[in-house]
């Protein structure tokens, strides 16, 4: 199902202290729309180092271009995953960790396979005992114990090594190549940030996601079943961060926070999304979505309005008329406003006022929208930048408005540099996924 990433050591890390004296576990988000989660009340039990129990054949089971996957690779790798995303394997649940631990296995052949093409990336061992050690130290353990705790669950520590060896050589490998290419361009970013401002004052969702691409697990059904299977352990203490981190393939599973796709417009969401968030509560869990290609469960995590504060940047230009002007005044004041307003810009309008009798022009800079006259509120939040609005009244008069930018303001506003750094890992993603999907597809795989 998901990619076993680079950051599966991270994620043992997690397990650790979830399971062992060394931390103790959080709850889980809440239960699917409609349901009772005592999880959501209660944090689950500890894990504990004891073994899953299920058998596998020593033989083997697929080749990669002649290498060979064994059933004890392939146990091995149920074990990680089982570890590292802190499920309970069951009886229902175990083909979908099985299929998932293949994928991983075939994928690290392939990389394996991949890195031997350029002789100059290399591992060491001491590369290898550094990750191990920020691993155990992020875990509140020596490196001595950490490998103990996972031997005790089965783990071989040299199946262990050879994983973090290959994801550390992909990660350097796929940085080294796309790196370049990754960067975010400077039109991208600026509609980035254009998209942000607009959406500023729409209904978002702060959300978890979890995506089970179905051309990845055998079809839409399998896609269906293992997500079904996920939302239950996730329900039973599972954290939704690690199995994001195993089995989604989302962008957003190999992100800083597994699983982690942020404030999200509402109206950018696909209609089954949009539909699903609409029953939700924070802290809940959706059902299963199945969308085209897969299907999604997504986590509320919290959901606003719009931002908290949204930024608008006003000129304007007025023909001042009192409250108890006349019918015929207002009628006059109109018309200069509309013969005014054909071609104006955000550049123009306050030059054209200059040289308009009766008209006055300002730069009224930037607000908060909310501290707007209740007047220009609408046309600010709703309009296009560098729109210009019909004739407004207000009690000094009447008004036409420019809207020459929005922005979201507050401590939730990103900056340049946080739009351009999420960009690049997106970027970074999908080429990441692309070069390995090329490889797949010229190498041969047999299941045996």
């Amino acid at each position: 199902m998901g990619l076993m990433r680079y950051s599966t050591g991270a994620a043992l890390a997690a397990f650790l202290l979830a399971g062992s004296a060394y931390g103790q576990t959080a709850p889980a988000p809440g239960a699917v729309a409609g349901a009772p989660n005592p999880a959501a009340e209660v944090a689950p039990a500890p894990h504990t180092a004891t073994q899953p129990q299920f058998q596998l054949a020593d033989g083997i089971v697929a080749t990669v271009n002649d290498q060979i996957i064994t059933g004890f690779d392939l146990r091995q790798r149920m074990l990680m995953l089982i570890a590292s995303a802190q499920v309970q394997p069951t009886e229902e649940n175990l083909p979908a960790i099985q299929q998932a631990a293949l994928n991983n296995l075939i994928e690290d052949r392939l990389k394996a396979q991949e890195m031997t093409k350029f002789k100059q990336l290399t591992v060491t061992a001491a590369d290898v005992d550094e990750e191990i050690a920020d691993m155990a130290r992020r875990a509140g353990a020596t490196p001595a114990d950490y490998m103990h705790f996972l031997q005790e669950g089965g783990i071989n520590p040299d199946a262990f090594r050879e994983n973090l060896r290959i994801e550390i050589g992909w990660q350097r490998l796929t940085g080294g190549r796309f790196g370049s290419r990754a960067r975010a361009s400077t039109l991208q970013i600026d509609q980035e940030i254009r998209r942000l401002n607009e959406a500023a004052a729409q209904p978002q969702y702060l959300l978890g996601e979890i995506y089970i691409e179905a051309a990845r697990v055998g079809g839409q059904q399998a896609a269906l079943n293992g997500a079904r299977q996920l939302v239950q352990q996730i329900i039973q203490g599972a954290p939704f961060q690690a199995v994001a981190q195993q089995f989604s393939s989302a962008p957003s599973a190999s992100s800083r926070v597994p699983g982690d796709a942020g404030w999200v417009i509402k109206a950018s969401l696909q209609p089954p999304l949009q539909a699903a968030l609409d029953q939700l509560q924070p802290g809940q869990l959706s059902n299963p979505i199945p969308v085209e290609g897969g299907v999604y469960i997504l986590y509320l995590r919290d959901k606003r309005d719009g931002a908290s504060t949204s930024l608008a940047s006003l000129k304007q230009v007025m023909v001042e008329l009192p409250e108890a002007a006349t019918e015929a005044q207002i009628t006059a004041a109109t018309r200069t406003l509309e013969a005014m307003r054909q071609g104006l810009t955000c550049d123009s309008i306050l030059s054209t006022a200059r040289t308009t009798q009766g008209v006055t022009g300002a730069d009224l800079g930037e607000s908060d929208i909310a501290n707007l006259a209740p007047q220009f509120q609408q046309f600010a939040r709703t309009s296009e930048v560098g729109a210009i609005s019909t004739p407004i009244r207000t009690p000094l008069g009447l008004h036409l408005v420019a809207l020459c930018g929005r922005r979201v303001g507050g401590p939730e506003a990103p900056s340049r540099q946080q739009v351009e750094n999420r960009l690049r890992g997106q970027n970074l993603s999908v080429l990441e996924r692309r070069y390995l999907r090329d490889i797949r597809n010229d190498a041969l795989i047999e299941f045996k």
